[in-house]
């Protein structure tokens, strides 16, 4: 089949690259590559076009600069039904651009790494990947554009049953999509550099940035005819449910986290070994004291009816005797625990429906975070409270005080 039309394929995850890039072969498209991508694609036997060839310009500033061109930009953007634009592609010897697969610099994993530096961080901004994928998102009309590789294997197979032709209806699923991973890339970059350039600046900046990616769907929301879905937020320096692991157990729902996230927030607020109990978000039971078997023992007996079926928070590491107290508790809903020893997993374990989370170390606090509320048509946002009150500074405005 004579190759007539053009595929760039640019990727940091190589994963299923291979593939893609010889069904695309196939179905007669051309392959333009850079530099790291073609080599991959080169020893495989595959036939590729370096983008300095197409741009008549080499890649430079360390590849800083290789697939910013009009040779580039200009057969991704134009319009197929515009007339003006297919002439200044003709005049310019410039051939259109169906397919752009794209995915970016790996900055996330990158500062992910404790010993990485600024430096390291800032060379993993990607700028043209972002660019060459917003443009062709951008034509969506005219080219099709693919940021993930789990996509690979359902663009093939719509090629192979339309003779080489991507839907529009497809072309737009992936043009959004395209669109949602650019903006969370571009949150992460975000909240990085506010915590490292300008670590002291005002918390409350004129544009509210969330990034998050969706952990998994959810059975259903807070009631059963409500779908709904878990989303990680990026970047968050202290024990947290996106970071955290699942064990044991089934699932969590909708509701689960939100009682995981009351038993965790509250435990996080003490230093003496804690236990507290949750149930329907509410504390039922709540204890400290110097063994953190005794504190799960008060607070169990604080209300031992309300606490069947409740949520356990605790904020020392499980080790086999307060395991043993757990697992002689009737129906417990689910444990989260920094950690757990290998004799009280095991142990923990045997019920398989009871959910066992682990969360880490919970002695760090991410003063960045703040605290988000939704209202119709926004959102409140405020520092957390650290405050700790101590009895000297309660005061009593009545005259008459307690006898």
């Amino acid at each position: 089949m004579e190759k007539t039309r053009r595929a760039i394929i640019s990727v940091s995850d190589k994963s299923g690259i291979l593939e893609l890039a010889s069904g695309l072969t196939r179905f007669g498209y051309q392959i333009i590559s850079t530099g790291g991508t073609a080599k991959v694609l080169q020893e495989a036997g595959i036939d590729v076009t370096l983008i300095s060839e197409v741009t008549g310009f080499p890649e430079i500033l360390e590849g800083r600069v290789k697939t910013l061109h009009p040779a580039i930009f200009g057969g991704i953007l134009a319009r197929a039904d515009n007339h003006e634009h297919q002439r200044q592609l003709e005049e310019q010897n410039i051939l259109p651009i169906e397919i752009v697969v794209v995915n970016l610099y790996p900055f996330e994993k990158t500062i992910s790494r404790e010993e990485v530096t600024l430096e390291e961080a800032i060379e993993n901004i990607d700028i043209g990947g972002p660019s060459l994928l917003r443009a062709a998102a951008k034509n969506y009309q005219d080219v099709a554009v693919i940021v993930d590789p789990a996509d690979y294997q359902k663009i093939l197979m719509e090629l192979s049953n339309s003779d080489g032709q991507i839907s529009l209806s497809s072309k737009k699923e992936l043009a959004v999509k395209v669109f949602q991973y650019t903006s969370y890339y571009d949150s992460i970059i975000s909240r990085y550099l506010t915590k490292k350039l300008i670590p002291n600046g005002n918390s409350f900046t004129d544009y509210l940035v969330i990034g998050a990616k969706k952990i998994s769907d959810l059975r259903y929301g807070e009631n059963p005819h409500q779908k709904a879905a878990f989303y990680r937020e990026n970047l968050v320096e202290e024990a947290n449910l996106g970071d955290a692991r699942l064990l044991s157990g089934k699932e969590l729902s909708y509701n689960n986290l939100i009682d995981l996230e009351a038993a965790l927030s509250i435990v996080k607020e003490f230093d003496e070994p804690t236990v507290v109990f949750i149930k329907h978000t509410n504390p039922c039971g709540l204890a400290t004291d110097e063994s953190i078997e005794t504190a799960y023992e008060k607070a169990y007996q604080s209300d031992p009816l309300s606490a069947y079926g409740s949520i356990i928070g605790i904020n020392r590491r499980v080790e086999d005797k307060l395991a043993c107290l757990i697992h002689d508790t009737p129906f417990v809903e689910a444990i989260i625990a920094p950690s757990y020893s290998h004799n009280a997993l095991s142990l923990l374990k045997k019920k398989e429906n009871r959910r066992i989370i682990e969360v880490g170390d919970l002695r760090t606090q991410d003063r960045h975070i703040k605290e988000l509320k939704r209202v119709s048509g926004g959102f409140l946002m405020q520092d957390r409270d650290f405050e700790t009150i101590l009895p000297d500074q309660l005061q009593v405005v009545k005259k008459k005080t307690a006898r």
